[in-house]
């Protein structure tokens, strides 16, 4: 790896340190004459434009000035493989203030706004293809761009069978009267514990976003799936962006999305959950 890096770096790295970056990416912290990066790497003929995607969406979450992101020091490809370099952040653990700093920030990243739900161009949420076509509702966007396609691919996979899939028809009927009507706001897109770090002065940054204009709710939804999220965030996050009432009921209706994203990745023990959720709005 040591040429590979020098190519892409145009120097000899004085160390080269392994770090965890699941199945879809290798992931290196490099010492330089310059200091230390973190280098993302994966195979370009696999997930075409990933690293690219990612790097957009970094940047488009940095220019709000509001959570901090690591900054994207550059991207490119290299050979048959695509990387991005990125700024390493020295981590540490996260203190009350470090919650409460994320949810006044969060929320005034989530004013962001533009006129249409979606993105200018289609990015990845895991491995899986993310279509963000520019709609005018929020439903529209949610049925056509979010949950169809999921439910399409988990059924094109065997995972679920198109009787089972007639679920949705019954959901997608009641959508407008189920969710608020809110502007488009920008949303980090896979906000789980695993994509947040604290830094060792205690501010929060994000990383690894699978960022679109949507609902709001999308991204507290996610970050009640898993869990790993103080509740001083959620408080500073509603006093500073008060939700629509009834927000709290409808947390696993907005999970519906990253659920569906889990069916296709993982199998289909998440479709049980899936089902319990959509089942009584039939």
């Amino acid at each position: 790896m040591y040429t590979f890096f020098e190519k892409i770096l145009g120097e000899k790295p004085t160390q080269i340190t392994p770090l965890s970056g699941g199945d879809i990416n290798a992931v290196f912290e490099v010492t330089g004459s310059t200091g230390n990066c973190v280098i993302k790497v994966n195979d370009a003929t696999k997930f075409p434009g990933m690293l690219a995607a990612e790097a957009v969406g970094l940047s488009e979450l940095a220019v709000t000035q509001t959570i901090r992101i690591p900054k994207v020091i550059a991207c490119g490809m290299q050979d048959d493989r695509q990387f991005l370099i990125l700024e390493k952040i020295t981590e540490g653990q996260p203190v009350t203030k470090t919650w409460e700093l994320f949810g006044q920030k969060l929320a005034a990243m989530h004013h962001s706004s533009r006129s249409l739900f979606g993105l200018d161009q289609t990015n990845y949420i895991g491995s899986l293809t993310q279509q963000n076509e520019s709609c005018k509702t929020w439903t529209e966007f949610l049925i056509t761009q979010r949950l169809q396609p999921m439910l399409e691919m988990a059924v094109n996979q065997g995972d679920v069978n198109y009787v089972e899939a007639k679920v949705f028809d019954a959901l997608y009927a009641r959508l407008d009267e189920l969710i608020p009507v809110e502007k488009p706001a920008l949303l980090h897109g896979d906000l789980w514990a695993g994509n947040f770090l604290t830094h060792t002065s205690g501010e929060p940054f994000l990383i690894d976003p699978a960022v679109y204009y949507g609902h709001r709710e999308m991204d507290l939804a996610m970050m009640h799936l898993f869990g790993g999220f103080d509740a001083a965030l959620f408080n500073t996050y509603h006093t500073s962006f008060p939700l629509e009432k009834g927000w709290q009921k409808r947390i696993e209706l907005n999970q519906l999305y990253p659920l569906l994203v889990h069916v296709n990745l993982f199998g289909r023990s998440y479709w049980e959950k899936v089902q319990r959720i959509v089942e009584p709005f039939g």
